[in-house]
């Protein structure tokens, strides 16, 4: 059996080198993907186009203008002259935010009476109009605070566990490390036993002294190896080129990578061996794939989904992995709390094994 076994996993080898699609998907696709992806994934809000309407004209309204100008995250702030102009140039996206100041702003600011100013966001991107008001709501009370000139009682300090400088990079590396393996070991495995029945050999599988659990195993171990490997090579690279920091245990954080590509071999073996072509094998993996990122809380906390949503969660590997990976890798989350995620994360793998493994054998019967 051992021979056997060794024979057909040389020849996966074998084939998913030989194969174009097989050959970029494990090497090119994910190295470019995760180069690409962490700058380009980001949650955070930066060179912002600003439009002010400044109906006061005075050395308040120019003053609390500069602090705009003056700031990190706003690229441009541009003066309109009417309303009318304001919203063509929101309506057109020339600018995310804008500002406008009424009239009576300096008299208001010198006889202490109190005033308000406008901020209108753009709320099709409803993130970003969120962060960008936050950064507007924080210069002006920065501002107001500046005119007041009286000390604050309450002095807030700010610390950052985990993610000192907020480097949304960090976030999401893991993530990505997490969604790209993923999604390699989902395509290996769903186009392989496809590509046998499309290209005609599988019949020569079936009337071959393997059993069918040993060409399970014979298909799930190349692709497992691989996307496990190519899991080491993203790591290496976060750390080098982008300076992640490695808090945790390295080990810890492969173990549960090898489980959680466990459970997504089973799920690729499971569509694989319903599907006739490598076609409608990848249309399966998109399938699957979409959901799974949506249910992972990569997007979205997990907590703010419907209750419904939630309870499903529970059986997306993805779920579990990220907490592991993120924990680990970031601030060494200790050995209890990664087994409180170990632990279903390696029921889901015997589950979707044992599911590929039954539809494999009734399809051969």
């Amino acid at each position: 059996m051992t021979a056997r076994l060794f024979t057909l996993i040389i020849k996966e080898f074998k084939a998913i080198w030989k194969d174009p699609r097989s050959r970029v998907i494990v090497t090119i696709l994910p190295i470019f993907q995760l180069i690409i992806f962490a700058n380009a994934v980001t949650m955070e809000v930066k060179n912002i186009d600003m439009l002010v309407l400044d109906n006061s004209r005075s050395y308040y309204s120019r003053e609390l203008i500069s602090h705009f100008e003056n700031s990190p995250w706003f690229n441009s702030v541009t003066l309109v002259d009417t309303p009318q102009q304001l919203k063509e140039k929101i309506d057109i996206q020339q600018a995310s935010i804008a500002l406008e100041i009424p009239g009576d702003f300096a008299a208001a600011i010198k006889n202490k009476t109190g005033t308000a100013v406008q901020l209108i966001t753009d709320g099709r991107q409803t993130n970003s109009a969120a962060i960008i008001g936050g950064y507007a709501t924080q210069i002006i009370q920065g501002y107001a605070q500046s005119l007041a000139g009286t000390d604050p009682k309450v002095e807030i300090v700010t610390r950052n566990w985990f993610n000192i400088n907020l480097d949304y990079k960090y976030y999401s590396l893991v993530s990505l490390m997490a969604l790209i393996s993923m999604v390699i070991a989902l395509l290996l495995t769903s186009l392989s036993i496809a590509r046998e029945k499309e290209v005609g050999t599988f019949d020569q599988l079936i009337v071959s002294p393997l059993s069918s659990t040993e060409i399970l195993i014979g298909k799930a171990v190349p692709a497992q190896l691989l996307a496990w490997l190519l899991t080491m090579v993203m790591l290496a690279i976060s750390v080098w080129f982008f300076d992640f920091p490695l808090a945790g245990s390295l080990f810890v954080f492969l173990a549960a990578d090898f489980v959680a590509l466990l459970a997504l071999v089973g799920v690729g073996l499971f569509i694989s061996s319903l599907c006739r072509t490598q076609q409608q094998a990848i249309l399966g993996v998109f399938t699957f794939q979409m959901p799974a990122v949506l249910l992972s809380g990569f997007i979205s906390p997990i907590d703010n989904m419907p209750v419904l949503l939630q309870y499903l969660t529970y059986l997306n590997p993805l779920r579990f992995f990220l907490v592991i990976a993120k924990g680990v890798l970031l601030k060494d989350m200790a050995m209890p709390y990664v087994l409180l995620n170990l632990i279903p994360l390696a029921l889901i793998a015997a589950l979707t094994l044992s599911i590929a493994g039954w539809t494999f054998k009734s399809k051969l019967e």
